[in-house]
């Protein structure tokens, strides 16, 4: 395989820092919409001091809604609590050059209590981190890869707010999945995309057309769980902001338009033993040769997906993407190489995998990435069955169980699930509970568009 560029290490950054190379490191975080939260060193003081000792943040961070207001309810920070600090303990690991940024380079960082310097158990990588443990426990590890789905716009983010984001110039104008001459107008924002993530330590596959006008997909190499979680955010990070550089708008929402596809997450994943993967073996499953191991995987995360919904699909856009005949899978069945099924298995022997096509670009990877474990932990240790395979199109298949209408109706499910409080602990299932309902709240309390033009003239 060819060695990533981007990485660095601290001998290597110093070393760009004595030559003028790197002027900048941002030091971030992901918080629970998947959003980087940090600070931007000097890049002299990263290397002699921060690099060592981190830093501090205020934890209102992970209490905050979508335009930074402090949440009332939490236990985890209030006013009451003062809104104190926590420690930012950089993972040095993650360190890389932002090439799409001038002079710059990037660290994740984990979330440590300030006073105990122990893991903040609700931070979302602190929570992938728990469940990559547990999984290690039983001597597996985890590969995965983020299939991602995005809308590029002619507009630049300031233009798309001017506007409501309303009446929006997509780089296409009609359906290009595949297509290389459409694929051809969005070359002035993809190869730049491309490149940076092959210059900041993302190894790209390719790029391609999608369903949707101006829709897109770019995909990367498959690695282990945890440095993907960490790629899928950075992936984004830096999407965004070559789009604001250039003067154009992407979004990963998961439904930006009525009558136009959504944007996914596919998550493709397998459990390794050693240096083979875990899945492969010599047990027939409909078409599918696989081990024990696989099919008890698939049945956990199978049967726990309405329980794991709000971390797919974490927001009320979410929802909108599950509709029929869309590309998007509405029930929760499995077949094989079968784009209609929430859980499509691919691949054979080496490389059979799983492909869980339900989660939305919204979605913050290392929830998402938490809950499969999760879910396909609790199928090893139980020894949880899948259903049988499903053959032909499942959309026109009423009496398989639907995926959640609503992120209320999911957060009800989570919040009151047995499994869910297992597996995270009470305080995580509260916590994010508390963090969608809020969500849920702020929606409500909103007049939109489609109100409008319904009631302004005619009620």
């Amino acid at each position: 395989m060819v060695k990533k560029r981007g990485f660095l290490t601290i001998e290597e950054l110093a070393k760009k820092v004595e030559n003028e190379e790197i002027e900048t490191v941002i030091v971030a975080f992901s918080d629970h919409f998947g959003r980087l939260m940090g600070k931007r060193f000097d890049a002299e003081y990263f290397v002699e001091d921060t690099a060592k000792r981190g830093t501090h943040g205020c934890d209102y961070l992970l209490t905050v809604d979508m335009d930074m207001e402090p949440v009332a309810g939490y236990k985890f920070a209030n006013w009451d609590l003062g809104y104190g600090d926590f420690h930012l303990v950089p993972d040095l690991s993650t360190l890389r050059v932002a090439s799409w940024l001038d002079k710059t380079a990037l660290v994740l960082c984990d979330l440590e209590n300030e006073k105990t310097h122990q893991s903040i158990d609700i931070a979302p990588r602190s929570i992938l981190q728990s469940q990559i443990q547990k999984i290690g426990e039983l001597g597996y590890g985890a590969n995965s890869a983020s299939e991602l789905e995005y809308y590029v716009y002619e507009d630049s983010y300031r233009e798309a707010h001017a506007k409501g984001y309303n009446e929006l110039k997509p780089m296409g104008w009609y359906i290009e999945d595949y297509h290389i001459l459409q694929g051809t107008r969005e070359e002035k924002f993809t190869a730049q995309a491309r490149y940076h993530l092959k210059h900041s330590g993302i190894a790209v596959e390719n790029s391609k057309g999608e369903w949707g006008l101006g829709q897109h997909e770019l995909n990367i190499r498959y690695a282990d769980i945890l440095k993907m979680a960490d790629t899928h955010t950075v992936f984004k990070q830096c999407l965004k902001e070559i789009a604001e550089t250039l003067g154009y708008s992407v979004t990963f929402m998961a439904k930006p338009a009525s009558g136009q596809a959504g944007s996914s997450c596919h998550i493709h994943l397998s459990l390794s033993a050693g240096d083979a993967n875990a899945f492969a073996g010599d047990q027939q499953l409909g078409p599918v040769e696989g081990s024990d191991i696989f099919r008890w995987f698939l049945g956990g995360w199978m049967v726990h997906t309405s329980e794991m919904m709000v971390f797919y699909a974490p927001t009320i856009n979410s929802y909108k993407r599950y509709e029929d005949g869309s590309w998007a899978p509405t029930r929760i069945a499995w077949s094989y190489d079968n784009r209609t099924a929430g859980f499509r298995v691919v691949g054979t022997g080496n490389s059979l995998r799983i492909e869980c096509r339900i989660p939305g670009a919204d979605c913050n990877p290392y929830l998402a990435y938490a809950a499969a474990l999760a879910s396909g932990l609790d199928g090893i240790v139980n020894k949880i069955e899948p259903p049988d395979i499903f053959e032909g199109d499942i959309y026109e298949a009423r009496h398989l169980p639907r995926v959640p209408y609503t992120l209320e109706q999911a957060v009800d499910i989570f919040e009151t699930s047995d499994f869910a409080k297992s597996a995270f602990g009470d305080e995580v299932v509260e916590h994010y509970s508390h963090f969608f309902r809020t969500e849920i709240e702020n929606f409500h309390q909103s007049v939109t568009d489609w109100e409008r033009k319904r009631y302004f003239e005619r009620i």
